[in-house]
């Protein structure tokens, strides 16, 4: 289990700023190498640019460029030569063992000329894996709209235990962050509200262009974003410490974005933070010894969990009426169930013959005839 603890610093910007330009420079550097010679492999990479780029950039440390060449080249790997990942002057720096110490809170980091030497101011609430975990590295970034170096130290422990309980399946959507199938409804009217309400204020400003209104909308970027951040960490803390819940089914939205909904709903889908309330909820879940797992989201909100019976006109907004039996509910209330029956289901030893015949779309019979 890793973890991650950003902290504010004071680093000296007359040597940082053009130490993250050149090791961008010798990043880019290796990308265009691996892409020309389609290959990613390390050693290959030190036998043609070392030297070359020592001699570029002498005041690089050798071990600063050799991280730089590693963190390029997995970059290539990662990608598998789909796309071609590119640095900026001012992006992060990340650092390993070997150009980073971490003593208690004093932290030592390779730089133009000697190490930087600086105390960290370590908050309360991250004492304990500063005390306990192990470290393993970290990366140095650079906010340019205020001017300020943050420090993002990893660390790392071994995994708690996995609990046992209850599975509990969970429906994501726009109008309910999150509804459970034992009827827990977290409602995104606020979320809704706010959005609206920051989209006029932006059209209204940008449309004005003076010079103040930029400045509003200077003062106001980021706003939106940690309001959504902070309301994903309050439904996703509330959802990791129910004490008799040990997995948490959710479906699997990855490709929620590639499809043509319309303008106004690949707007609304595109501002929902569908990914990071699931990172929250599974790095809060990790922690307790519970685990997230995922369930093709297919039918879900068609089927009716009575009696299985599938049918797009099941549904109509948020009511659910079953035109086989007859079942009412709310849809999101019905979804969920279905979320956790499916996977129920399907991680059985039996299920996956029965699967097929559950998910099957319904075929009406009359549009055969």
């Amino acid at each position: 289990m890793k973890r991650t603890v950003s902290i504010p610093v004071d680093l000296p910007t007359e040597r940082f700023l053009p130490l993250m330009e050149q090791c961008a420079e010798i990043f880019n550097a290796h990308v265009s190498w691996a892409m020309a010679n389609s290959t990613y492999n390390k050693n290959k990479a030190h036998k043609e640019l070392y030297y070359l780029l020592r001699v570029q950039h002498p005041s690089v440390p050798s071990a600063l460029l050799q991280t730089v060449r590693d963190n390029a080249l997995e970059a290539i790997k990662a990608t598998k030569f789909k796309s071609i990942p590119k640095k900026k002057p001012t992006s992060g720096l990340r650092y390993d063992k070997r150009t980073m110490t971490l003593r208690g809170k004093q932290l030592t980091l390779s730089c133009i000329g000697k190490r930087v030497t600086l105390i960290l101011d370590v908050p309360d609430y991250f004492r304990e894996i500063f005390e306990t975990w192990e470290f393993c590295g970290a990366t140095v970034t650079y906010t340019k709209n205020t001017l300020t170096f943050w420090v993002r130290l990893v660390f790392e422990t071994e995994d708690p235990q996995q609990i046992e309980g209850q599975i509990q399946g969970i429906d994501r959507g726009l109008y309910h962050q999150a509804v459970t199938n034992d009827g827990q409804f977290f409602s995104s009217s606020k979320i809704r509200a706010v959005q609206r309400r920051y989209l006029y204020n932006r059209r209204q400003l940008q449309q004005k262009g003076t010079r103040s209104a930029k400045r509003r909308l200077k003062a106001m970027s980021g706003r939106e974003k940690r309001f959504m951040r902070d309301t994903n960490h309050c439904v996703s803390k509330k959802l990791a410490n129910q004490p008799l819940i040990a997995v948490f089914v959710l479906e699997d939205l990855s490709s929620i974005r590639t499809q043509r909904r319309g303008k106004k709903m690949n707007k609304w889908l595109g501002s929902w933070a569908f990914y990071q309330q699931e990172q929250f909820l599974s790095y809060k879940a990790e922690a307790l010894g519970k685990r997230v797992v995922h369930q093709d989201p297919r039918y879900t909100s068609q089927k009716c969990n009575i009696c299985k019976h599938i049918r797009r006109t099941n549904r109509h907004k948020s009511r659910f009426h079953c035109e086989n039996c007859g079942h009412r509910t709310h849809a999101d209330l019905n979804a969920a169930k279905n979320v956790r029956d499916d996977y129920i289901l399907s991680s059985t030893q039996l299920g996956t013959e029965e699967q097929v015949s559950v998910n099957a779309p319904y075929v009406s019979t009359e549009s055969l005839g």
